[in-house]
């Protein structure tokens, strides 16, 4: 069994999961290539070091100071410029889920109940400037994640840590938080609340990245943050609308074996409409042959004219990353208070004409589960309410006569934002489905931060409305915790428990599975409590998305994880 404290060892690539729904779509996709046609790939021109990567991105690459960004996982660029005490294996698929050593010698030492947790960091770590890298320095990076000017990063810290709900960060309490302990130059120990086996996941995220306190700018950091990775930043223009990164002379490879590092240049360049981005990548035009992105997704039309050209079908690459897009009911309101009317919905479901409105199987996997079906999550096949391919109107139709509420009338509310996940397309399948069974639903558009001001309310929460929610790290707690943990429900913010589910059963396995830190133990146990949830009909679960996104002709040594589901700049050479 894999314990976390023992995953220094690098695990052997496998081969990413690129198959597609079959007997789903609206559109095919293009042939992906596996594991082995890239190894062909890189014998025809082995990666090497040298060139300019281009990075072509719709969002910017804003507020780029290790305690503002969420995570270093998403778009990969933050983790160019800041280690972290472990990072994410950057291997294909499965193995990419595993968490590693990055500034740490391993993946932390926890005490006998997981309530602290110890890090060593490697010898000869250095800042861009050549000045060593110190426990302090993570100690002080992690502080001033608290602080209220540079509000943004991920909030678990707040929660665990010892102490975390008070603090208020360096500028204002320069005792600093006594639960981050450094004993030495090259020791840091983490006192917690209670016991959390994921946290060396936690500890992949930016907010673990060492900051020098002499050289912090508070607010101004971002424009120019002091490198601990193979990149440093020459330049930040407009809030990361143009971000060049060149080489840190003063990283070494012999600490990371995680970062390749093969390009000499990164230009990346953001706020671009996603067409223009797709054009440009498809006709790799000067720089444009060595260009990737990390956040445009190939749409329905564009597969199908990718799939017509066999050159532009071998450069896209495929990713599956820890996310769901779902039904959620809100038991407070009726008539969903009545299981049978939840299950009702559940059965008369067709998840054929919801994926095609989501742009087709290419693009989405049919759901059943709430956790993605990845081994890492603790997935566990189960279908409580099988409705298959196209539903099953005449199961609804029983439940809802048993239930004394046949000729139902209900309000569906949506996002007006065309993202094919919580879009009018998809409520309209969702709408057609549930008319066959005798199910009248009446669509409610709102704009993108009415609709997520909405969903996120728990005092003013639609009854019914589509939903999606993606996990931090791959494993099962940031899944199924914030979603169904009955103490997270947040009265007057976001609250993201949609059925305001409080079940102290549900709560005490929550409790019980996170003291583990053997993640294929735990991962038996969020499976096991996935399902039993599942049963209460607290939701539809829809699809999974899949990521198609094109890459240069230049690009080499392709590699996309199931922990971002995108392609890892870290590892790619255009020479």
């Amino acid at each position: 069994m894999r314990q976390l404290s023992l995953i220094s060892r690098r695990v052997a690539a496998a081969a990413i999961t690129l198959a597609v729904v079959s007997g789903a779509a609206a559109c095919a996709g293009p042939q992906d290539s596996d594991s082995e046609d890239r190894a062909a790939d890189s014998a025809e021109g082995k990666p090497a070091k040298g060139g300019t990567l281009t990075v072509l991105n719709s969002e910017p690459q804003s507020d780029f100071d290790p305690a503002r960004l969420y995570t270093s996982g998403g778009g990969n660029v933050p983790s160019l410029v800041f280690r972290t005490l472990t990072t994410r294996n950057r291997e294909d698929g499965q193995a990419g889920t595993e968490v590693v050593p990055d500034l740490a010698t391993d993946t932390g030492r926890p005490n006998q109940d997981a309530t602290e947790w110890t890090y060593t960091l490697k010898e000869g770590l250095k800042y861009e400037d050549g000045t060593p890298i110190t426990s302090a320095d993570i100690k002080y990076g992690i502080e001033r994640s608290f602080a209220a000017e540079l509000s943004g990063g991920a909030p678990f810290l707040r929660d665990w840590l010892i102490g975390g709900d008070a603090y208020q960060g360096p500028f204002k309490d320069s005792e600093g938080l006594a639960s981050v302990v450094v004993p030495d130059a090259r020791t840091i120990v983490f006192k917690l609340r209670k016991p959390q086996g994921d946290f060396p996941f936690l500890a992949t995220q930016t907010s673990f990245a060492p900051v020098p306190k002499a050289k912090d700018t508070g607010t101004k950091y971002e424009e120019r943050p002091v490198s601990s990775g193979p990149y440093k930043v020459v330049s930040n223009e407009g809030d990361g609308k143009r971000l060049i990164l060149e080489r840190n002379s003063h990283w070494s490879e012999k600490t990371d074996a995680e970062r390749k590092a093969y390009p000499d240049r990164i230009d990346v360049r953001s706020g671009l409409d996603s067409a223009v981005i797709n054009q440009r990548l498809s006709t790799g035009s000067g720089a444009d042959a060595s260009a990737v992105t990390t956040d445009t997704n190939l749409g329905p039309a564009e597969l199908a004219r990718v799939a017509d050209d066999k050159e532009l079908a071998s450069r896209v690459g495929t990713g599956r990353f820890g996310y769901i897009n779902y039904l959620a009911f809100n038991p407070k309101v009726k008539p969903f208070d009545d299981i049978k009317v939840r299950q009702a919905i559940s059965y008369a479901i067709n998840r054929t004409s919801v994926i095609n409105a989501a742009g087709g199987s290419a693009l989405a996997e049919p759901a059943t589960t709430f956790l993605p079906e990845k081994k890492a999550f603790g997935h566990t096949p189960y279908d409580h309410f099988p409705a298959g391919k196209t539903g099953d109107p005449a199961k609804a139709k029983e439940l809802l006569k048993e239930a004394g509420k046949e000729n139902l009338k209900i309000t569906l509310t949506h996002s007006t934002e065309q993202n094919r996940q919580t879009s009018p397309e998809v409520a309209t399948a969702v709408q057609e489905a549930l008319k066959k069974a005798g199910i009248t639903v009446e669509l409610e558009g709102l704009e993108p931060n009415a609709f997520n001001e909405a969903r996120w309310s728990a005092a003013n929460s639609p009854g019914f409305f589509l939903s999606r929610w993606g996990a931090d790290w791959p494993s099962g707690a940031p899944f199924l915790a914030p979603i169904f943990d009955g103490r997270q429900i947040v009265k007057d913010g976001s609250n993201y428990n949609h059925a305001q589910l409080n079940d102290p059963a549900v709560n005490k396995e929550i409790d019980e599975i996170s003291k583990l830190t053997d993640l294929d133990a735990a991962a038996v146990r969020w499976g096991a409590l996935d399902k039993r949830i599942g049963a209460q009909a607290l939701d539809v679960p829809l699809f999974h998305p899949v990521y198609k996104r094109l890459y240069g002709k230049n690009v080499k040594n392709i590699v996309i994880s199931d922990w971002t589901g995108v392609l890892d700049i870290s590892q790619v050479s255009v020479k």
